[in-house]
Order: structure tokens, then sequence, then C-alpha cells
């Protein structure tokens, strides 16, 4: 038995083509967040993947301990602070360990010098070595540990923290209150 098509052919036709256009807008929209520019942290003194230069590493690994370049871009629309952390998730604590917390940095900052100070507002935490500053790469002898420089975009002004606040709270903080984050790992071993 032949049934009558409930849809004619032009209403369906029209219907494909509507379908097929807000296809392309979707595909259109999409490719253009694709490629959209990333936040990105760079640096003139570290690469990605590559070993810790000496003039960043901790002094009982005969270094420098001078915090590297570093410089961000395309932050997040929103964000109102930055924060800087240096960890080290290999550590043999079973926590890993924070090398440098740098938080409440003012939201038209793009770029830190090598060997920075805090600039104006922002405020250094104590790292794991006890110091409220940059403590470079140090591991034990043996096993290559990775070393994560993040810059993370803050919702707040400012984290409320205190001058004796440890790097560990500043970075838990700033993972809660990031729009987002843009990292480069690099490597140190120390020698047996």
């Amino acid at each position: 038995m032949h049934r009558p098509d409930p849809i004619p052919s032009a209403r369906r036709s029209r219907g494909r083509r509507a379908a097929a256009t807000l296809l392309a807008v979707a595909a259109l929209a999409l490719s253009a967040f694709a490629h959209a520019d990333e936040f990105v942290l760079q640096s003139a003194d570290l690469r990605e993947g590559e070993p810790v230069p000496a003039l960043h590493l901790f002094p009982a690994c005969a270094g420098g301990n001078v915090s590297p370049a570093l410089e961000w871009k395309n932050p997040p629309e929103g964000t109102r602070s930055f924060a800087i952390t240096v960890f080290d998730p290999d550590a043999p604590t079973g926590n890993g360990w924070w090398h440098w917390a740098l938080v409440n940095l003012p939201a038209d900052t793009a770029a830190l010098p090598r060997g920075a100070k805090p600039p104006a507002g922002a405020m250094a935490l104590r790292n794991d070595f006890g110091v409220a500053g940059y403590s470079g790469p140090c591991p034990p002898p043996g096993k290559t540990h990775r070393y994560e420089f993040t810059v993370w975009a803050l919702k707040s002004d400012k984290l409320k923290l205190d001058a004796k606040a440890q790097a560990m709270l500043g970075g838990a903080m700033a993972r809660a209150d990031a729009l987002g984050h843009a990292t480069i790992t690099v490597k140190y071993s120390r020698p047996k």
C-alpha cells in the first residue's frame, strides 16, 4: 500500500537547506573559537621540556638562584590579577615541592624580567625552602624532576593572603580562583 508523503518535497528541501546553513554557521563559529588566541607563557630563559639553565638553579646545585624572565599574552577576558607559581610534582615529599609563589600581580602586568622583585602590590609567599621569593630547582641526586612554571589569570583583584602564607596555599587559592593558566614545564636531574 502506498502512503502519501506527509511532507511535500519543496518543504523538505527548505528544511535541509536551513539545517545545512545552521551547520555551516556552527562550524564557522567553532573554527573562530578554535583559532582564538590562546593564553600563553613564554620565557627567554626557559624552553618547554628542556633542562633548567644553571643561572636558575638553587645554589646547592651550583646555580645562580635567579628567577627566569617570564612573559604572557592573551589572558582570558575578565582577568583582574595574576599569580606565578613554580612547582616540582616529582619531589619525594608526597606533595611535591613549591619553589615560588608570587600573587596579586596587577592585571596590567604582562611580564617579569629575569631576577624580578615583586612589583608594587604583589607579594611573594614562603616557598618550601622557607623563603619568601624564588628558590631554584635542586632535587635529590638521581631522578629527573619536572618544574612547572605557571601564570594564573585570576577573577579576583587580590588573593586574601598575608606575608606569612605558604606557597602551597597560594597555589591552591590561585587554582581555585583561576579563569585560566599557562605553563612552561622544564626539567632537571642532579648528578649522583
